[in-house]
């Protein structure tokens, strides 16, 4: 599985960007994608999470009703939009794969393949 994160860029805050996540390489309407974050001197942290239907989201409280992870599995593509954005948004984002299903969608360990991030940056 290769993941190839884009989107990412300079915005001001209150702006929006939408990230894209493009997989090949297996069955990407078969595994459950998730977006990851990781700030300067910060460790990686969740962001959201879609099951491999598109039926179940999850979201990190500080994103919450701000972000909306969604996929077109016909595109092999997997989606971040991103409104009300906040400084401290400003990060280099991640999309990961779980090929497996695990319940544990918060955790970094649960995903098996990772993309090469792109990074955002909120002005304030």
């Amino acid at each position: 599985v290769q993941l190839q994160a884009s989107g990412g860029g300079l915005v001001q805050a209150g702006g929006s960007l939408r990230l894209s996540c493009a997989a090949s390489g297996r069955t990407f309407s078969s595994y459950d994608m998730g977006w990851f974050r990781q700030a300067p001197g910060r460790e990686r942290e969740f962001v959201a999470a879609i099951n491999w239907r598109g039926s179940s989201t999850y979201y990190a409280d500080s994103v919450k009703g701000r972000f909306t992870i969604s996929r077109d599995n016909a595109k092999n593509t997997v989606y971040l939009q991103m409104t009300s954005l906040k400084p401290e948004d400003t990060a280099v984002y991640y999309c990961a794969a779980d090929l497996m299903g695990a319940v544990a969608v918060r955790e970094e360990g649960t995903y098996d393949y990772w993309g090469q991030g792109t990074q955002v940056t909120v002005s304030s």
